[in-house]
């Protein structure tokens, strides 16, 4: 006998920025999901994504679509300043949320929004897709062969054109390159030290608009481990080094998996064929199913949130934030 197949989660996109070209990819890998509608701010706006990428029904404002009986789920890809107001809204509409990073630097909203979703039975996670790829599980077994771990070193840029007006430079929509590209050397340095850190010392270049353009930072744990990240939109650069007793363990592009290659001490590793968003929605439709936990849930945004916010606290101070 075999079982019967389980009908996709119906997903509803809240945004149409260029991340959501990527999650939708990744639909396309997997069973597990179906994109149904979008939401925009204006009706031509949501037709014209719409009819480019096949999505039956366009929604002319937000509030419309969560009000889609036909949704299950909202994947919300709006810029950062409005991911706690829209995720609540989601949530009061019913609707399971997968928020893209950084889900927001306050945690009092991380604890907001993650109360809110447990009291309606609903799914909240931040969208750290590469979390969810392989070859981040298989980091952390090697990091763990090569004796006691000392430093981890991550960094994730990208060159923005000079003179550029993008949302990410918004200092209303909480722009910069940490909360933009910084946010997942945070989450990369975390997840291999395996605990919180308890002290962090930033520096930060502010750009003409008033956020940060560039970041650097040092994160203390309480086993000794010391990470150091950097991130910018100046220059593109990226990877993620354990660093142990016995030996190093680098993953060449831990971010957007592209090429997934893992190198410990000369021997590369290669993870081919895996689409991070497509498992990230797979992950997704088996805690809506409920058949288990899923893999970022409350604990992890908000350690994300707490150490993003004493980063940008040391930055402004010029001095070491204990957490």
């Amino acid at each position: 006998m075999t079982d019967t197949p389980k009908p996709p989660i119906r997903w509803g996109l809240l945004g149409t920025g260029l991340i959501t070209t990527k999650l939708m990819r990744g639909a396309a890998t997997t069973s597990t999901a179906e994109i149904v509608a979008v939401g925009s701010r204006t009706q031509q706006r949501a037709d014209a994504f719409g009819a480019a990428k096949g999505i039956a029904r366009a929604h002319g404002s937000y509030e419309a679509l969560l009000a889609d009986p036909e949704v299950d789920a909202v994947y919300l890809s709006l810029p950062n300043g409005l991911h706690h107001e829209w995720t609540m809204q989601a949530i009061a509409a019913g609707k399971h949320v997968l928020c893209e990073k950084p889900y927001t630097r306050y945690p009092a909203e991380v604890e907001e929004a993650f109360d809110a979703a447990a009291a309606r039975g609903l799914i909240l996670q931040e969208a750290f897709m590469w979390r969810h790829h392989p070859q981040a599980d298989a980091m952390a077994t090697m990091a763990s062969t090569i004796g006691e771990l000392q430093v981890i070193r991550a960094s994730f840029g990208w060159a923005m054109e000079d003179g550029a007006t993008d949302v990410r430079l918004d200092p209303d929509l909480e722009g910069g390159a940490l909360m933009d590209v910084g946010c997942y050397p945070i989450s990369g340095v975390r997840f291999l030290a395996g605990e919180e850190p308890e002290e962090v010392f930033g520096i930060q270049t502010l750009g003409s608009s008033g956020v940060d353009v560039r970041f650097s930072g040092l994160l203390r744990f309480p086993s000794g481990v010391v990470a150091e990240i950097l991130c910018a939109f100046t220059h593109d650069h990226r990877g993620l080094e354990a660093i142990a007793s016995r030996g190093t363990v680098v993953a060449v592009d831990p971010w957007q998996s592209d090429p997934a290659i893992l190198r410990q001490d000369g021997i590369e590793t290669a993870f081919d064929g895996f689409d991070p968003y497509g498992l990230e929605l797979d992950d997704m439709a088996a805690a809506i199913r409920g058949e288990r936990a899923p893999r970022l849930g409350r604990a992890d945004a908000l350690g994300q949130a707490r150490t993003i916010e004493a980063l940008y606290r040391s930055a402004a101070t010029g001095q070491p934030v204990r957490l």
